[in-house]
């Protein structure tokens, strides 16, 4: 630019002088050169211009990118977040996009710089610069890519792992659970000596002795919680074998007994099947 500036004023120069002798011909010529000078400095300016744009905005996409990065490696502390991987989904885009646009402008500015008159090896090296910041740049987002990728894995895996825990522990839960409940249930049937034979519950005045007996006959109980059973009857005699002192039969205000269960677990210790005659 310098080297132009110095032209132009020596050409200035010339056309005072040419003034000075009156040559007309002279300064039309001189004030024509001028004028194409001009126009090579004006097309120059604006050749510079816009390489020296395009070199900003490369700059500009690495910032950019950086930030991006600088997002997702945040985002990725807590990467279970629905929120986190929206913001990491959004930024890897981004970053794909940004980086592909300085790939395309830096190959935009090799061809300008290829056809451009400037004997430019700054701009050249700077050109160069800005590849190898957007190669390295390229390389660390693969690197997070992978790392992303291995963190998806391997979160995926102990999903499955906590999924399988899950139901393997509500499996067991409700194993335990039926298990339980077995343990704890009990059942009880009473009737007249007639109602009793007809369900094969008594035979031949021995109680349960035969396994056709009627199972439906009988009513389920929870051990644990129910102790009390009403009998309807102001006659009550218990067939099956229970420990003394496990029960007591008491009357209601009508007179009619009932069965209470003091002592659950020696009540139901012998035979989880209770029998009871009434009249």
């Amino acid at each position: 630019m310098k080297k132009n500036i110095l032209f132009v004023a020596l050409l200035a120069a010339t056309l005072c002088s040419c003034d000075q002798f009156g040559n007309k011909k002279a300064d039309e010529s001189a004030q024509l050169m001028l004028d194409s000078l001009q126009r090579i400095i004006d097309e120059k300016d604006v050749e510079l211009d816009d390489i020296m744009g395009s070199i900003n905005e490369v700059q500009e996409g690495i910032r950019r990118i950086n930030e991006a990065q600088g997002r997702v490696t945040i985002a990725d502390g807590n990467r279970e977040s629905a929120s986190s991987k929206e913001v990491i989904r959004e930024n890897m885009e981004f970053i794909q996009e940004a980086m592909q646009q300085n790939r395309d402008m830096i190959a935009q500015l090799k061809e300008k710089l290829r056809t451009s008159t400037f004997n430019a090896d700054k701009l050249a090296k700077t050109i160069e610069n800005l590849q190898r910041q957007v190669e390295e740049q390229a390389a660390r987002i693969q690197e997070l890519e992978a790392a992303i990728a291995d963190r998806d894995t391997l979160l995926a895996a102990q999903g499955e792992q906590i999924s399988s825990l899950t139901a393997e522990n509500a499996s067991k839960a409700a194993t335990v659970a039926e298990q339980d409940k077995e343990l704890n249930t009990a059942w009880f049937v009473f009737g007249t000596t007639k109602e009793l034979k007809e369900q094969k519950i008594l035979t031949k005045g021995d109680v349960l002795k035969n396994g056709d007996f009627n199972k439906d006959y009988f009513t389920r109980i929870d051990i644990r919680y129910d102790k009390e059973i009403k009998l309807y009857s102001k006659s009550a005699k218990l067939l099956t074998s229970h420990p003394a002192g496990s029960y007591n039969l008491l009357k209601d205000r009508e007179g009619q007994y009932e069965l209470h269960i003091t002592d659950p677990a020696r009540f139901w210790s012998v035979s989880k099947y209770l029998v009871v005659q009434v009249k």
